[in-house]
């Protein structure tokens, strides 16, 4: 990892933190979680929001001025907007999804949660989804949170991601493995 990658990391991980210590200090932990959770999908489903975030060429007015109609319309709590606008004022805004991002990880490690990725060939429905989860907690711990996602390219099969175990019955990579042997030959 080059140096910039890892000072980009130490920066969000040091937002992130100051982010969770506030909101445990003022109590408003499970607050600020879930309007963090908004906010990270605005940026995802704003174009105009995401453009206010990366364009350099913005004032740091125009997006104070923008963050404080943004958290008066959803009523945000006044300890993250002000945490919004510190960003912006120490121009690190165009890091905002990657501090809130790492902010929701703090949260989820200091409950306990262990992270697990679904990948799989098929759709499934909410119940397929719970007994896989139910499996995973069974073999892991009580405490497991399921991302699905449905990728068609691997035709069929799963990959199951925990932290560091990975578990590949992709047909995918069966065929991958097939023509890596066929190609050693």
């Amino acid at each position: 990892m080059s140096e910039k990658n890892n000072f980009s990391v130490t920066v969000v991980n040091s937002y992130s933190q100051a982010l969770y210590e506030l909101a445990t200090e003022n109590k408003s932990i499970d607050l600020i979680e879930t309007q963090v959770n908004a906010v990270i999908e605005l940026i995802t489903q704003s174009s105009d929001f995401r453009l206010l975030i990366k364009d350099p060429t913005h004032t740091k007015d125009t997006q104070i001025n923008v963050v404080n109609l943004i958290a008066e319309k959803f009523e945000f709590n006044e300890l993250l907007k002000k945490f919004m606008n510190f960003l912006i004022i120490k121009r690190r805004f165009f890091n905002i999804k990657k501090i809130l991002k790492d902010f929701l990880v703090i949260c989820s490690n200091k409950r306990g949660e262990i992270h697990a990725k679904l990948t799989v060939g098929k759709k499934l429905n909410n119940q397929e989804i719970e007994k896989i989860k139910s499996e995973l907690i069974q073999n892991f711990g009580s405490n497991i949170k399921l991302e699905y996602k449905y990728d068609p390219n691997l035709i069929g099969g799963l990959i199951i991601q925990i932290g560091s175990i990975m578990i590949d019955t992709s047909i995918k990579n069966k065929l991958q493995k097939i023509e890596n042997k066929m190609i050693g030959a």
